[in-house]
Order: structure tokens, then C-alpha cells, then sequence
């Protein structure tokens, strides 16, 4: 029996790229920048599965040029909102995506974000580097603690919540909102459900870990800022779409609040003139919250089983389902 024919839209991790090369006929852009588009197109036709990333959009133009024999659309990605999901379901297409292998990684990243913004590290890192370090100073660099913080978590699924159980090492009262609060996890970590209005005014740091939706699109925008404290400081490792950056920039040049952190944005990547990227309060990083050699190799697994079980007609193991 012949292996079925599929695409790999990007150098992927070697676990995941031989545990699909072992059971399909493989056509992979051997590449770590995103295959073009008109490539993609070309490439799709009559083919049984497709592994992709973020940077594929999967919308009806690509389903279209796939054609019928099109079983599954598998990315190495929790998020999956550059995939139509319900155009793919309409024409019977399976779509999988790699959840919980990244919750600890990530959680991790966010903290450390969050403790880069508020101690002011890049931007002491680029003081020393630009010979400003002549002495010790009282008041110069100084940050904020984190220790004893009032930290505000907007979105409490998985990564939310490995989040809490970080800062409670750090003595933080943790406040969270989500849509569909379960005061059962939230009571494992002491965090305090808060709507959202009182969250943001009462928060010395907001975490984002919520997904892009229709409803989360631009939820951080200038009124959300403006009821936030001077001193308080945003890290989004969610999307970036979740925040927008116009209202952003002009809440940091104006001091309406002190600093963000950034691991998403919209475009990736910024542009390397883009205001956010000028600005000494404002620490973006090129969205690496996944990124440890273990979990990518992990989700390329994932994605490689999910893709594996479409082509071949079995049910996904982490499907996606609306």
C-alpha cells in the first residue's frame, strides 16, 4: 500500500519529522523562515495530510486547492486561530493541535517576563553596555517587586494556573478572571475570582493567557488601560492580537501604566522600527514561550501523531473540535 502524500510547511523537530517521515511520503519546506504563500498553494494539491505552523493561513482558498483527497490539518501549535476550524469541518477535514505539553514552558516564560519587566533588566543590561553604569545609585534602575504583589490573571485554563502556583512562591495575592471560573482549581493555588474591571484597577502586574477570539480580540485596549494603576505592568505570552498596541503604546508614553512585557505581537515579527520596540518600558521578546529543546521537540511529536491518525482515518489524539 502506498504511504499517504503530505506537507510539512517548515524545518520541524527531528522527533516529529522522522516519526512522519516513517509513515507518509513527505514534502517538507526545509526552511526555518515560513513557506510563500503561492508555494503553499501549489504544494497543498492532492494531498492527504498537512502539518503547519502558525504562518499558514488555513482558509477555504487553501482548502480549495487541496482538493477532496485532504483528510487533516495538524499544527505545531496549542493556539489555532489562523485555522478556519469550521470550513475544515464542513468538508470533513480533521484538525489537531498540541495542548498542555507547552503549559509548564510557557508558565515559565511568563514569570520570567514578568520579573524582567518589573526589575528593569534589558534595559539595565543595555545602560551597562552603553557605559551609564558609573556607580552605585540610589534610585537608578530601581523596579518593582514582585514579592507581595497583587498579580491579575486573565485567562485561568492551564498555563493561568501553572502561573499562580509560580508566584505563590513569590507571597502574591492572585486575583483571576475567566469567563468560566472554576473555583476548584483557583482554591489549589489561593487565587481570588475578580471581574475583570476590578481585576485590572486593584492588579500591581496583568498576565494574559486567554485565546484569540471574536470576544478577547483588542480586550486590552484603552479604556482597559486606563482603569489599571500608574505603577502596574502587562505581560501577554497569550496572543497578540489580544492587546492593542496603538492603545498600548500611548498608555506607556503617557504613564497611564508603568511597563509591559511582551512575547506576542502583532505583526511576528515587529517591525524593527515599530514605536513598541523604541520604548526603554517596554520588553519584547520574539515568541519564545514554548521554546526549551523538550517541549518543541514534544509538540513536534504531537503534531506528528495528530497527522498520522488523519491520514490514516483514526481520531486524532488532541483534536480540535470547534
Amino acid at each position: 500500500m502506498s504511504k499517504p502524500n503530505v506537507v510539512i510547511t517548515r524545518r520541524v523537530p527531528r522527533p516529529g519529522l522522522e516519526r512522519v517521515q516513517e509513515a507518509c511520503n513527505v514534502h517538507l519546506w526545509d526552511s526555518d523562515e515560513p513557506i510563500p504563500r503561492a508555494t503553499l498553494l501549489e504544494w497543498v494539491k492532492g494531498i492527504d495530510g498537512l502539518y503547519c505552523l502558525l504562518t499558514e493561513r488555513i482558509d477555504d482558498e487553501l482548502l480549495d486547492a487541496a482538493g477532496p483527497n485532504l483528510k487533516v490539518v495538524s499544527t505545531i501549535s496549542v493556539g489555532y486561530d489562523h485555522i478556519d476550524v469550521p470550513a475544515c469541518l464542513r468538508r470533513g477535514v480533521a484538525v489537531g493541535n498540541t495542548p498542555g505539553v507547552l503549559t509548564d514552558t510557557t508558565a515559565d516564560l511568563a514569570v520570567a517576563l514578568l520579573l524582567a519587566t518589573a526589575r528593569r533588566i534589558p534595559e539595565s543590561i543595555d545602560a551597562i553596555r552603553r557605559g551609564e553604569w558609573t556607580t552605585w545609585k540610589p534610585e537608578w534602575m530601581a523596579g518593582q517587586d514582585v514579592y507581595g504583589s497583587t498579580v491579575g490573571i486573565v485567562g485561568f485554563g492551564r498555563i493561568g494556573y501553572a502561573v499562580a502556583k509560580r508566584l505563590r512562591g513569590f507571597d502574591c495575592r492572585i486575583l483571576y478572571f475567566d469567563p468560566f471560573p472554576n473555583q476548584k482549581l483557583a482554591d489549589e493555588v489561593g487565587a481570588i475570582y475578580s471581574p475583570l474591571d476590578d481585576l485590572l484597577a486593584a492588579s500591581d502586574f496583568v498576565t494574559l493567557h486567554t485565546a484569540l477570539t471574536p470576544e478577547t480580540r483588542h480586550l486590552m485596549n484603552a479604556a482597559a488601560f486606563a482603569k489599571m494603576k500608574p505603577t502596574a505592568i502587562l505581560i501577554n505570552t497569550s496572543r497578540g492580537g489580544v492587546v492593542d498596541q496603538d492603545a498600548l503604546y500611548q498608555a506607556l508614553t503617557t504613564g497611564q501604566i508603568l511597563a509591559a512585557g511582551l512575547d506576542v505581537t502583532v505583526p511576528e515579527p515587529l517591525p524593527v522600527d515599530h514605536p513598541l520596540l523604541k520604548l526603554p518600558n517596554c520588553v519584547v521578546l520574539p515568541h519564545i514561550a514554548s521554546a526549551s529543546v523538550a517541549t518543541r521537540a514534544k509538540m513536534a511529536v504531537i503534531a506528528a501523531e495528530n497527522l498520522i491518525a488523519g491520514v490514516e482515518g483514526r481520531p486524532l489524539p488532541c483534536p480540535v473540535t470547534a
